[in-house]
């Protein structure tokens, strides 16, 4: 974690700010309009909104650490070694789009390439997870349609992965995204059993022990798995590109995007 901020700090800090997200993005929730954007990627007023929220948030908690969120500044020149947050308002906006609850508010805090702290609520659910400390992840219940509690009120249960079957893993595939190079890994590691989900909420299923492997192939952007990256590695999981590295971010000369990674609940 940086010199100047501890992640429970920060997760106390953040929580009003990711509930009024959450209900900015519900308030549009079943009407929504879409938009394309220049990559042809669909946003809506709802991912806009909450990115307003989140980074004028974060600006007043955090003033001198630099803010890279999908909506608002994709493109943002840091120091890839010093700390910066990522955010994405509204992950799973295919979900969002088409009245499914899996998508999910993420924030995270990376610091000399790693995640250090992360953040996904998932509002339609009423799922919020979070790093309190580098070794320990939560969750707890939060209502968007309730004012959000203090803090201290969170009933935050510890998360963490699980030992995985080599001979029986369970993958994480996503609902929106699933592609021939996914499916020829599972059928090389004789992986049947799945658990779709959209969003960073795969990240958490690893993280919860609900399932042992997540492989993805196909583009992600940074924004799109920091947040969930973080609560996994601090669940006791880990984030490798296909060459068996760490995943790392701050990737200014890609446009902040990932290559194909392998996310484990326990490393193999």
């Amino acid at each position: 974690m940086t010199k100047n901020i501890d992640a429970q700090r920060l997760a106390s800090d953040l929580l009003g700010p990711a509930h009024r997200a959450g209900q900015r993005i519900m308030s549009h929730y079943g009407q929504v309009e879409v938009e394309l954007k220049a990559d042809k990627s669909p946003v809506t007023a709802a991912d806009r909104e909450a990115d307003e929220i989140l980074v004028e948030s974060l600006k007043a908690i955090a003033a001198d650490i630099p803010v890279i969120s999908e909506e608002s500044s994709p493109l943002l020149d840091i120091d890839a070694q010093g700390p910066f947050f990522l955010v994405d308002p509204l992950d799973g906006t295919k979900e969002f789009i088409n009245g499914r609850d899996e998508f999910t508010v993420n924030v995270a805090l990376i610091d000399h390439g790693a995640p250090c702290f992360g953040l996904v609520y998932a509002p339609a659910l009423s799922k919020l997870y979070l790093t309190v400390a580098a070794d320990k992840a939560v969750k707890s219940h939060l209502d968007a349609s309730n004012p959000a509690p203090d803090f201290s009120q969170l009933d935050m249960m510890p998360v963490t992965t699980r030992a995985a079957n080599p001979s029986a893993l369970t993958a994480a595939v996503s609902r929106s995204h699933m592609d021939d190079q996914t499916q020829a890994y599972m059928d090389k590691h004789g992986i049947t059993e799945t658990h779709a989900s959209g969003s960073s909420l795969k990240f958490c299923c690893l993280a919860e022990g609900l399932a042992d492997v997540y492989p993805r192939f196909g583009r992600t952007m940074e924004w799109d798995t920091a947040a969930g990256h973080a609560i996994l590695k601090a669940a006791g999981g880990t984030v490798l590109d296909t060459n068996g590295a760490p995943l790392t971010y701050g990737k200014r000369d890609r446009g902040y995007d990932n290559p194909g990674f392998i996310a484990w609940g326990r490393a193999q």
